[in-house]
């Protein structure tokens, strides 16, 4: 196989290919432990994934906590490979949820939504002195790059051990302001941007920091362009995997991108603040229309959400549409989820990713 493999500190990963983290409950341990064992990296997302633990009701942020390691402990069983965790910096239980996966031992903590800034002091304050846990932040620009990189350079003498660039085609929510949705740049120039910002600390700690990319990547194709073309070291796919059969979503959420057309993937803005990309249905429609959605904030799970302002409560909307209940709920979608056509396996999935690799090499040679 032509196609060289994500090196990730000692972690290495056979196909340089992340699955994206999709909260609330769309990448769970089928999905994760899947992926992993066709040789890509496998990713669990800790987004509210206490809603769907017995526990909840009484106590969400230990429901949180121990959802997430019997995902991780699920995983295990069913995959020797590694896997990863994506935790959300906008978490109000970041922290909690960081320290579990290491204490876990899991392989890759990728961190989005935020400049996961605090990573190392919150270990040090849980009394954790050494990891296997290689951390990789989530960046849309190189501007965040520099200061997350600055700050742990700084303050704890080491730096993150990779990077996501993620562009403006990516689904849930952005790193971009709406201005710059109308007019998107294009997620390789953001990656050319990064790599010039981390030469410096690659120069200092005598070592490279891959690159993976995200947002938008459909076939094998725009793997190549990627690793290829701009010289990253991987990337990360996302809606692809929710059209599979081990994707942990009803089968129902899993329809709403085989019946979208290009008009119905839309922006959306959250209660939290951010915009975000979604499969359009009734639900955004109404909230769209000024209806509000009644519902009791038992947790605040996100740190920027004001639940008393909030239209609808976001975490039980995902929590529904994962559980195909998309009346009362929607669809995160990346830019071309109109562009999925059928529900396959992953390794079917995997097979064609890595033969439109090969073909486009053979392209590129003749």
């Amino acid at each position: 196989m032509n196609i060289k493999p994500l090196k990730i500190g000692d972690v290495t990963i056979d196909i340089p290919i992340i699955q994206g983290g999709m909260g609330v409950g769309i990448s769970l341990h089928r999905l994760a432990s899947a992926v992993s064992n066709e040789g890509a990296l496998g990713v669990l997302s800790a987004a509210g994934i206490g809603f769907l633990h017995p526990m909840w009701e009484k106590n969400p942020r230990k429901a949180n906590i121990i959802a997430l390691e019997e995902e991780i402990d699920k995983v295990r069983a069913n995959t020797e490979k590694p896997f990863g965790v994506n935790i959300m910096v906008a978490l109000s239980d970041f922290e909690n949820l960081l320290i579990t996966a290491v204490k876990k031992g899991v392989d890759v903590a990728i961190m989005g939504a935020g400049l996961p800034l605090q990573v190392i002091s919150a270990l040090r304050k849980a009394g954790i002195k050494e990891w296997k846990t290689k951390f990789l932040p989530i960046v849309s620009s190189g501007k965040a790059a520099r200061i997350i990189f600055s700050y742990w350079d700084k303050h704890y003498s080491i730096i993150p051990d990779g990077v996501v660039v993620e562009g403006p085609k990516a689904g849930g929510h952005l790193g971009f302001k709406r201005e710059e949705l109308e007019n998107p740049p294009d997620v390789f120039d953001i990656v050319r941007d990064v790599k010039r910002v981390l030469a410096r600390w690659e120069d200092k700690y005598a070592k490279h920091i891959p690159i993976i990319v995200a947002g938008g990547i459909w076939d094998g194709k725009d793997i190549y362009k990627a690793i290829n073309g701009v010289g990253a070291d991987g990337v990360q796919m996302a809606t692809r995997f929710v059209a599979t059969y081990e994707c942990d979503a009803d089968e129902r959420f899993k329809q709403a991108y085989i019946q979208a057309k290009p008009e119905d993937i839309v922006f959306i803005k959250s209660p939290v603040g951010l915009p975000g990309r979604a499969v359009k249905n009734k639900f955004l429609e109404e909230v769209e229309a000024g209806v509000r959605k009644p519902f009791t904030c038992r947790w605040k799970c996100l740190r920027t959400c004001d639940y008393r302002k909030a239209p609808y409560c976001i975490a039980e909307a995902l929590t529904n549409a994962a559980k195909g209940n998309l009346e009362n709920g929607f669809a995160f979608a990346g830019a071309n989820a109109w562009k999925v056509d059928k529900i396959v396996s992953v390794k079917e999935l995997m097979d064609t990713l890595l033969q439109e690799y090969q073909m486009a090499i053979s392209e590129m040679n003749i």
